[in-house]
């Protein structure tokens, strides 16, 4: 952290610096697909007659997103022949990931749905894998592109990104399918990932990763920290090598478990290495930190309809306000980051995820009533674009730059499993009690969360 507290004009001043900007347009490259294989995908294939069964197991796809960190240390440390020499290791994975993007949504517009399920099944798992090798290769880049105070912007403005993007692949994509057709909706949706394609050959690779292949020393703001974790992933790899004997093997068989160790067992290794067994707290507080919005999201919608509000009340409150107001939060929380640090706007990130539930309690005694809507919608949508944008800058300083995408996509990993896995109950709480109850339990839920953050600040504190 800076010793002087930035002004409030310097700390406005971040979102007009031209990688933070940049992060606008990846984030857009980045949210285009999800709705291609989830909601709107399965818009189309209801349009098309397919039964509700075979709709729901589409649903399996979306774990491709949550054990990305399976193959992202391939993304850290291999490097693709032909585009990683000319445009480096973030840029060209971001772009094979876009152009495996590309070919799945071009390749969905012109399969039926009724004669050839599996193929579609196929493609949207191609557009969900690839678009999850994107993410991990925009987050290393993200986070190797600036320092450590500039992270909630740049997560703030691929959230806006992201979030329009949402727009295009919803609404965009069932405009499109009204009034022309369903394959045109995906020729289309496929030719707007040229938005990512022309930004990965515009941007310039981060500095840490042009050293790191070259071998030498970054000369950026952060090039103390850069180097001496380049230094220290060196030894620790050499080290590696030697307790697990790995030098005394020969051949083909010795190169591949030398690659393994650096790229799968190194980033592990040294994240508890610098961590010790403060590290358990550190993934505990992750898994637990989006654990009550997580649980909830999934009763939503249904909550919405059972209390007697429309769907065009849903989606007309719903998209204005809750577009508006996610994009509200997380340029406050990028600001907040740049002025305050990472911990205060953490803390009060995970309180605001808490409280939400309890107005969605209160909307539940209230009834339908269209204000109310509003104010639970815009509370709820601030609160989330507010503490993603400061989680994601927190997980970005507990990477080493050295492992930055088998790292990040351990952290958002860990984020996302347990929320998903215990959603999955959510209808049965529901069922065997009410939605008052539920919202209730969902908040208390959040309680732990704001206590291991305000643990995680005091020990900064404490170590600074």
């Amino acid at each position: 952290m800076p010793a002087v507290k930035p002004t409030w004009s310097e700390s406005f001043l971040v979102y007009l610096k031209p990688r933070v900007i940049t992060m606008m347009f990846l984030g857009f490259s980045a949210g285009l697909p999800l709705l291609l294989v989830f909601s709107t995908l399965s818009a189309w294939l209801r349009d098309m007659e397919v039964s509700l069964s075979a709709i729901g197991f589409f649903g399996w796809i979306g774990i491709t997103y949550s054990i990305k960190v399976l193959w992202s240390p391939i993304v850290d440390r291999l490097r693709i022949p032909g585009l990683g020499s000319g445009l480096g290791q973030r840029r060209s994975w971001m772009l094979l990931g876009q152009l495996g993007i590309i070919i799945g949504v071009l390749g969905l517009s012109v399969v039926d749905p009724k004669t050839h399920l599996g193929l579609v099944a196929a493609l949207a798992l191609l557009v969900a894998f690839s678009s999850a090798t994107q993410d991990v290769a925009i987050d290393a880049y993200r986070i190797e592109a600036v320092v450590q105070e500039y992270q909630g912007a740049m997560s703030s403005t691929y959230i806006l990104g992201y979030r329009v993007a949402m727009l295009v692949a919803g609404a965009g994509s069932l405009y499109i399918a009204q009034f022309v057709s369903w394959p045109a909706a995906y020729v289309a949706m496929a030719g707007l990932m040229g938005v990512g394609v022309i930004t990965v050959l515009l941007i310039s690779e981060p500095d840490s990763q042009d050293q790191q292949s070259a071998g030498v020393s970054t000369l950026s703001s952060s090039s103390s920290a850069t180097g001496s974790e380049m230094d220290g992933s060196e030894k620790l790899e050499e080290t590696l090598h030697q307790q697990l004997h790995v030098d005394t093997l020969s051949g083909r068989f010795a190169k591949g478990a030398r690659w393994f160790v650096d790229a799968v067992v190194a980033p592990f290794v040294d994240f508890f290495q610098r961590n010790g067994r403060f590290a358990l707290v550190i993934l505990l507080f992750i898994g637990l930190f989006r654990l009550s919005d997580i649980v909830m999201g999934i009763m939503a919608n249904p909550f919405y309809l059972d209390l007697g509000f429309s769907k065009a009340d849903i989606a007309s409150i719903g998209k204005i306000f809750g577009f508006f107001m996610t994009i509200v939060g997380s340029f406050l929380g990028g600001l907040l980051v740049v002025r305050y640090g990472v911990f205060k706007p953490l803390i009060a990130g995970a309180a605001m995820v808490a409280l939400t539930n309890l107005l969605f309690a209160q909307l539940s005694l209230i009834g339908p009533d269209l204000t109310w809507l509003a104010l639970v919608i815009s509370a709820d949508n601030l609160s989330g674009g507010f503490s993603n944008a400061v989680f994601v800058a927190y997980l970005s300083g507990l990477t080493n730059r050295s492992y930055t995408a088998t790292q990040y996509a351990l952290f958002s990993s860990i984020m996302t499993l347990p929320g998903k896995f215990i959603s999955g109950f959510s209808g049965i709480i529901v069922s065997y009690s009410s939605y008052t109850f539920f919202f209730t339990y969902a908040a208390v839920m959040g309680i732990p969360a704001v206590l291991l953050a305000l643990y995680i600040w005091r020990r900064a504190q404490r170590y600074s």
